[in-house]
């Protein structure tokens, strides 16, 4: 993305007499960028705020409660800065709980705006993101539901969350460069053979979360009547029902976290003194909520579930096999891939598949309420550890591989065996 974008003005279609339209002032890109990001944050905020007023104004205590609709709107507006990694203030505790669906909702809503409304220049990013970041702050000053330092995380998720939005909006527009030539120009100091491994475990990755989303649907359906007893004693009544599914698809993504943390090997907890694992589970007294009744119970624990970690490392078998192919067809038919450049896409499968593991289950750990609640979710550094040990060694073994092919192991083996047929026959002769 540049101010004076070269790959807008190529594809803009001239007309023989007529004169190229000049590209807008740097002002104009800025401004687009503001709007943008203002239009993403109050979209986004009113899809969280109004299913909480209409909560409440459905609620048949509404007549004799001295609360007002403000309580409601003060309320949708710290799940929304929840959903920004903001922690939100309540009676003796500090929830620090993200609910990652509200996150996805924010990440689309900037997504959509950028590529709707801004034009592509940096200069258009960097003001949408920090306009984005002093939008997050401000509701969180309004409400007064966060902590003094709370003010500082608002602005930090914000810029992150809009960061990464808008950035991806822009560069979904039709004049914007390809990532592809984004990424060339870190050459410099990112080895375009760490980029690829980088590359690879973004794939080890988003296998992994299609593993994690099917064993999620199918804890939903094993756990599907002691869901549907929750909510049959919560009796929500329609708009309720409504605003309690739209509060269950918030947290899904957590649950789908806490999926990945069961699949690579630690598991996860839901409170204080439970524990979910392969090996087997303790769940204890757990709060009424539909979606708590999809947790694995013992059911899930046999004999095969502890062997789970297998299929990550066949995950880091297919990004290693994805380095390969792109190394060697980089190499043009060279003898060999220099082991120096294995190593370095190696460490990057490792690097990437490691941090990216760790702050999605970071993200979805936290404090839910007081007591044994205090923590739910995983171990984000041990989760992350253990997946990108298990991620590495399959790609490890996929590289080696193709290595000693391109060695002509396979080859000498196979010559060997002729040599020993050749003998046999001889001797039987």
């Amino acid at each position: 993305m540049s101010t004076t974008s070269a790959t807008r003005a190529a594809r803009t279609r001239t007309v023989e007499g007529v004169p190229p339209v000049p590209p807008p002032p740097p002002a104009r890109h800025r401004t687009s960028g503001t709007v943008a990001a203002s239009q993403a944050a109050a979209l986004s905020l009113a899809v969280v705020v109004l299913p909480a007023v209409v909560a409440f104004l459905a609620s048949s205590t509404q007549s004799t409660s001295d609360v007002g609709w403000g309580r409601a709107v003060t309320v949708g507006a710290g799940l929304w800065l929840l959903g920004h990694g903001v922690p939100l203030a309540a009676t003796g505790t500090t929830i620090t709980f993200v609910p990652l669906g509200l996150t996805a909702l924010a990440l689309f809503c900037c997504f959509a705006c950028a590529r709707r409304s801004a034009h592509t220049s940096w200069r258009a990013w960097g003001a949408g993101a920090v306009t984005y970041a002093l939008l997050t702050a401000g509701v969180a000053f309004l409400t007064g539901a966060t902590p003094s330092w709370g003010l500082v995380a608002a602005a930090l998720g914000g810029l992150v969350v809009g960061g990464v939005g808008l950035g991806a909006g822009l560069l979904a527009r039709p004049d914007a460069p390809t990532v592809a030539a984004l990424a060339s120009r870190t050459d410099r100091w990112l080895p375009p053979a760490f980029r690829l491994g980088l590359r690879g475990g973004a794939v080890a990755v988003g296998l992994l979360v299609v593993a994690c989303a099917l064993l999620t649907g199918a804890w939903i359906v094993a756990g599907r009547a002691t869901s549907g007893d929750v909510v049959t004693g919560l009796a929500p009544g329609v708009i309720g029902g409504v605003v309690l599914a739209v509060a269950q698809l918030a947290v899904l993504p957590d649950l789908m976290a806490w999926a990945g943390a069961w699949i690579v090997g630690p598991g996860f907890t839901v409170g204080t003194g439970s524990s979910f694992t392969t090996a087997g589970s303790q769940s204890g007294a757990l709060p009424a909520v539909p979606l708590l009744g999809a947790l694995p119970g013992d059911d899930w624990a046999n004999a095969l579930t502890p062997w789970a970690p297998a299929l990550v490392v066949v995950l880091g078998v297919v990004a290693g096999a994805f380095v390969w192919r792109r190394a060697s067809d980089v190499a043009r038919g060279r003898a060999q891939v220099p082991w120096s450049a294995l190593a370095l896409a190696w460490l990057g499968v490792v690097l990437a598949t490691g941090v990216l593991v760790g702050l999605a289950v970071w993200a979805a750990s936290g404090a839910v309420g007081p007591g044994r609640l205090a923590y739910v979710g995983a171990d984000a550094l041990l989760v992350g550890l253990f997946a990108a040990a298990e991620v590495g060694g399959g790609a490890l073994l996929a590289l080696g591989a193709g290595r000693f092919a391109v060695l002509g192991l396979p080859a000498r083996w196979r010559d060997r065996r002729v040599r020993t047929d050749d003998q046999d026959v001889s001797a039987a002769g």
